[in-house]
């Protein structure tokens, strides 16, 4: 019997697409349901009742709430198939460290950066640039940042870069990054003028000019 995967989640959130990517590294079909945060489905109240948010996995009618767990449940249920997390405990406690570090402070500074003007945001585009810069010195001459092939960190990390056309426009800054030509993570990932539409539309629901 096949196993039945629906996700549920919203285009544009960087932790649904996280989830994208892992699911596509593993060749897994899926139901994908985009959902409406501003007014939630029964599904999602049903299957996160906690805290209320998308990503949700629902594997045979089993909900796993939260991306960076969401991630690691896929790698360790479908482990046959290119692995994300490396065998060796110190390297896998590695990932995680640096999973977690992009999940909290390029999250944070990210939305520091189209949230604030001045003075301030030139403080908080200083910061994002040298935690960029701080990933990249990690990453060094590897091609992935687990080596010769492509896995947690990198997913993690992928959706910050879609996101990355907005903020530079937000602002108004420049990055020379190289995406990763992977089909996991272009078919994963939204058109960036999408993004930035939508953006726009944010920026209007809370009320920044």
């Amino acid at each position: 019997m096949a196993d039945e995967i629906i996700l549920l989640d919203f285009w544009p959130s960087m932790f649904g697409m996280k989830v994208r990517i892992a699911l596509a590294e593993k060749g897994l079909k899926y139901e994908y349901r985009d959902e409406d945060l501003f007014n939630k489905g029964p599904l999602l109240l049903e299957m996160n009742p906690i805290h209320k948010k998308i990503p949700v996995l629902i594997h045979n009618g089993k909900p796993i709430c939260e991306s960076q767990i969401i991630v690691q449940y896929i790698d360790e249920v479908w482990k046959d198939k290119s692995p994300l997390l490396p065998s060796d405990p110190y390297h896998r406690a590695q990932a995680r460290f640096w999973a977690d570090y992009i999940d909290k402070k390029l999250h944070l500074l990210g939305a520091r950066l189209w949230r604030t003007k001045g003075e301030e945001q030139e403080a908080n585009k200083k910061e994002y640039i040298e935690c960029l810069k701080l990933l990249e010195g990690e990453l060094g001459d590897k091609p992935y940042f687990g080596g010769e092939n492509f896995g947690f960190v990198d997913v993690n990390l992928m959706p910050y870069f879609s996101w990355l056309y907005v903020f530079e426009i937000a602002a108004n800054f420049s990055i020379e990054a190289e995406c990763m030509e992977k089909e996991s993570v272009s078919t994963s990932l939204p058109d960036r003028q999408k993004l930035y539409d939508f953006f726009l539309q944010l920026k209007k629901w809370h009320g920044i000019e």
